[in-house]
């Protein structure tokens, strides 16, 4: 047998996978980042306008053999990094565990099947696919994605999932410990159990559309918004559906998202949300691109929308910098008060493959 020690930076993602039939790689991202905005200056944080932050993503993936491999997905920053956390209190550096799964999989000409158990991302949409700033063109998440008392948690779930694919179409399955609506650890109570799915059909190669589910219990007695005299959280299901599109072409890319959520209450009214939006990419030359993203959000006690534009520059393979300026609008946004400007430099790093043939 041969070992390989090289700097990944130096080779393709791809032909690692391809060549070798066991050894352990590390990729990472990193981003640094920069926000103006007067939600900073407001309550509960009630500081200066601007922020910095930091933020790594670390991937390392062991592979066992040609089938089998266990990945991860670890995440730390700063905070607040996140628009979302610029309205809410607390400073200080987090790390969370987004993804710690074994695979095992097969691959044929027109098909294939993988099958992880461990800690997963939802399956649940799409946009979790370009959760990476190096993928992300922009600098913010669509209006359901986040941390906070969003309804697709970007959070790890414990559990397991299925993908399958056959030709054009594919398909997904996930049973998991909680509800994308209200994620819960592995060591916290009230944990029930919620699955997701998802099916996707390739019309040409550059159009797909998909569409994609969740049912399950999603509250829990500490929750915020349990209000005392509630129904036990296991009789009060999350039901959720989604469609997505995605489209590409020479310089353009398209997403898009329409999304409906709704929160079973008896105590008091039952949540029922909207939420879409669209995306698009143009690229004006091999290191610069733009980006907008223009989406809404609908429900029983709220009403935002949000306007982002982006511009992205790539001064060499592994940097990226991002400079975009978002807009939001809604009943409780005074003028220009929930605007924000930001700045990104994404680094991408491959330091380590140890490959074995």
């Amino acid at each position: 047998m041969r070992f390989r020690i090289v700097l990944y930076c130096c080779l393709p993602a791809g032909v690692w996978a391809q060549e070798a039939s066991s050894g352990f790689e590390l990729r990472a991202t990193v981003t640094g980042a920069g926000a103006y905005t007067h939600r900073l200056a407001e309550q509960p944080r009630s500081g200066t306008p601007f922020t910095g932050g930091l933020r790594s993503l670390l991937y390392p993936t062991w592979k066992l053999s040609r089938n089998w491999s266990v990945s991860g997905a670890i995440q730390i920053h700063s905070r607040p990094f996140f628009f979302e956390q610029f309205s809410t209190q607390g400073h200080g550096v987090k790390a969370d565990l987004l993804q710690a799964h074994l695979s095992y999989s097969r691959f044929w000409k027109d098909r294939s099947v993988v099958v992880r158990v461990g800690q997963l991302s939802s399956a649940f949409g799409a946009f979790l696919l370009r959760y990476d700033d190096a993928v992300n063109p922009l600098i913010d998440m669509p209006l359901s994605y986040g941390y906070y008392y969003t309804s697709v948690t970007s959070l790890g779930l414990a559990g397991a999932q299925a993908d399958v694919t056959l030709g054009k179409l594919d398909a997904r399955a996930q049973f998991v410990n909680s509800s994308p609506a209200n994620r819960r650890g592995i060591f916290d109570r009230d944990q029930y159990g919620n699955w997701s799915a998802g099916l996707g059909y390739s019309i040409r190669q550059s159009l797909r559309v998909g569409v994609s589910a969740y049912r399950g219990p999603y509250l829990h007695r500490q929750y915020r918004y349990y209000r005392p005299g509630e129904a036990r959280p296991r009789d009060l299901p999350a039901t959720a559906y989604g469609v997505d599109v995605q489209w590409g072409r020479g310089p353009w890319n398209v997403y898009g998202e329409w999304q409906r959520f709704q929160l079973i209450y008896r105590a008091t009214l039952t949540l029922t949300r909207r939420v879409g939006y669209a995306e698009t990419r143009r690229v004006l030359h091999p290191r610069w691109y733009v980006a907008t993203r223009l989406g809404y959000l609908r429900d029983n006690y709220n009403e935002l929308e949000t306007y982002e534009a982006a511009a992205g520059f790539r001064p060499n393979r592994h940097q990226l910098i991002k400079v975009g300026y978002q807009i939001q609008k809604g009943p409780d946004i005074r003028g220009t008060l929930g605007n924000t400007f930001a700045v990104q430099l994404v680094s991408v790093f491959r330091p380590i493959s140890i490959a074995r043939d």
